[in-house]
């Protein structure tokens, strides 16, 4: 192709859509000259009804092997992407110099606490023993205490009480033995039988008699009026004492051990926390190497995300490569059934269903096609690309591919063509005929020499036509371009919003009203338009291919797209913005 071609064709791809269009049709109805614009003939034949989602080839029955060393480690050994391993072969290795540190200082960390929990069991061991005697001997003592006072009270008291009437009343027979005596002495004296000096004898032999009795029930007096009350006081307050020793010494005694058993207890606790942190480090170590769990093809999973739709940054997998833990490291694919996983957006959701059947090609593998079915649809949008672009919302559907094909791979691209519709026999017409009119869609059927509005129902639409379900026939001649100015603004009546609606509605307009609030024109592309005449001498001279191919590139187009073809090119400043309400309506 010559450059002259090729510089007319990249003026002719960015010209205004509307105005692309309707050269196209100049040139194909130049003949006719119609002065409506170009138009249409009505057809009826078989409808496919369906939309063409890109995606990735995913195995459908693999195994994920993650990193499962904590915190991040390095790789030392990786095997080749693409190998063919078989169940238990080494596929990574990551270092384990800082976990073999770790072993020995947990090694250490078990001793010492394997040697303190033996230590508390043995001092728990001492404390219940001691704790026993000290028990044993207050129970002795409070024992010895009782008996003491049951001695001194049926015994000791009766004996000195017994002891003390004895003396008065051998006090009591010896001076009236003494009375006796002296009455014969002082009789014999005075009769000059007996000295003088035998009279003063028996005289004070009786005098010390008096005495002694006197004596004897002093003492009893004291015996029963201090000593007995003194002693008995002093046995009761033993025994009570050594009650409340022996409590004391049950309590403490109860104590130490409480005491000796936490510790124990806490000494247990800590060693069998050594042992776990031992175990851990030591299945830590074991997770530095990754076997294969099955069969399979050895796939990086730095590969097979860089090859998806959304690609990825990450770096290669490599030996020397930091990982860190739950990272995905190797999908391991275990047979040949695949998967494709493709991104579906947002406004497809209401046309598509679990078990539609799907047509998908590989890029990689031309001129082949795989039949699948939808099998499951993501319930919220993909994260990932709602945080490269808030503004799309896709979500992820993975379609159950039929077959098996060793050729097939995963992280292959391959494009989705899911079939929504089919129809035998439908009425269809390009979407841009169609327009919508007081909410209702029409389309401008010719009327002998005019053309006027027809409301019509409609089905689906594949971006490129829609079933027209009720309304036209075979045959009938359509406006292709109708007039956008017919797309009169749709506006409700007040009573159709509610009472209590409508009276919120009213209240917000007043407000705004009152705060000054007014509505602020967005401002418009400053893009220059070319000149339409000279876009139409452009277009007469290129060839039918060339127009084919440029009216194939924008049938093609979404909605969505057409949409902002124009708005980006200045392109039907209102009736832009009505047409992309039709459509949406459509």
């Amino acid at each position: 192709m010559s450059k002259k071609k090729i510089s007319i064709i990249s003026c002719a791809a960015i010209i205004p859509v509307f105005v692309f269009i309707s050269g196209l049709q100049l040139l194909k109805n130049k003949d006719s000259n119609t002065a409506y614009g170009p138009l249409y003939n009505v057809k009826k034949g078989p409808l496919t009804i369906s939309f063409v989602e890109s995606g990735t080839i995913k195995a459908r029955d693999q195994v994920i092997l993650k990193c499962e060393v904590e915190g991040r480690t390095s790789i030392t050994y990786v095997i080749p992407e693409g190998t063919r391993v078989t169940k238990g072969e080494l596929l990574i290795e990551l270092d384990v110099s800082s976990l073999e540190d770790q072993r020995i200082d947990r090694e250490i960390d078990v001793q010492n606490a394997e040697a303190a929990y033996i230590s508390a069991k043995e001092n728990l061991a001492v404390v219940e023993n001691q704790a026993k005697s000290d028990n044993d001997l207050a129970e002795l003592t409070l024992a010895f205490a009782k008996q003491d006072l049951e001695k001194y009270e049926k015994g000791e008291f009766l004996s000195e009480l017994l002891k003390a009437n004895t003396e008065i009343t051998l006090a009591e027979e010896e001076l009236s033995k003494a009375e006796d005596y002296l009455e014969w002495s002082e009789k014999l004296f005075s009769e000059k039988y007996i000295p003088e000096t035998e009279l003063k004898g028996d005289r004070l032999t009786k005098k010390k008699w008096e005495l002694n009795l006197d004596i004897a029930n002093t003492n009893k007096q004291l015996l029963t009026d201090y000593t007995y009350k003194r002693n008995l006081a002093k046995l009761i307050s033993d025994v009570n004492q050594n009650e409340m020793a022996l409590e004391r010494t049950i309590r403490k005694a109860n104590a130490n051990v409480i005491q000796a058993q936490a510790e124990l207890k806490a000494k247990e606790a800590e060693f069998r926390r050594q042992k776990d942190k031992l175990v851990k480090v030591e299945n830590q170590i074991s997770k530095t190497k990754i076997y294969a769990p099955e069969n399979g093809l050895v796939i990086y999973a730095t590969s097979a995300k860089s090859s998806g739709w959304r690609g990825s940054s990450s770096e290669p997998l490599d030996i020397g490569r930091e990982v860190s833990e739950r990272e995905e490291l190797i999908y391991l694919p275990t047979g040949d059934a695949t998967d494709a996983e493709i991104m579906i957006h947002e406004s497809y959701l209401k046309k598509i269903l679990k078990g539609m059947p799907t047509i998908i090609t590989v890029d990689a593998l031309a001129g082949k096609t795989f039949y699948g079915t939808i099998k499951q649809i993501a319930p919220l949008p993909d994260s990932r690309s709602m945080w490269m672009n808030p503004d799309l919302k896709v979500y992820m559907t993975k379609v159950e591919m039929e077959g098996l094909d060793p050729m097939l791979r995963s992280g292959m691209s391959c494009q989705a063509e899911i079939i929504v519709q089919q129809i035998k026999e439908a009425v269809y017409i390009p979407l841009q005929a169609v327009i919508r009119v007081a909410q209702e869609p029409t389309v401008f059927v010719k009327n002998g020499k005019t053309f006027a509005a027809r409301t019509v129902k409609t089905g689906l639409d594949n971006n490129k036509v829609i079933h027209i379900t009720e309304g036209l026939n075979d045959g009938d001649t359509i406006l292709l371009n109708p007039p956008l100015k017919s797309a009169a603004v749709y506006t409700k009546a007040e009573d159709e919003y509610g009472t209590g609606l409508q009276e919120k509605i009213s209240s917000g307009l007043k407000n705004a009203e009152t705060m000054g609030m007014t509505a602020v024109e967005p401002e418009e592309p400053k893009v220059e338009i070319p000149d339409a005449a000279a876009i139409t001498k452009q277009l007469e001279n290129l060839t039918p291919e060339q127009i084919a191919e440029m009216k194939n590139k924008y049938e093609n187009m979404s909605p969505e797209e057409k949409e902002k073809k124009k708005q980006q090119f200045g392109g039907g400043k209102q009736g832009g913005k009505k047409r992309s309400r039709t459509q949406e309506n459509q």
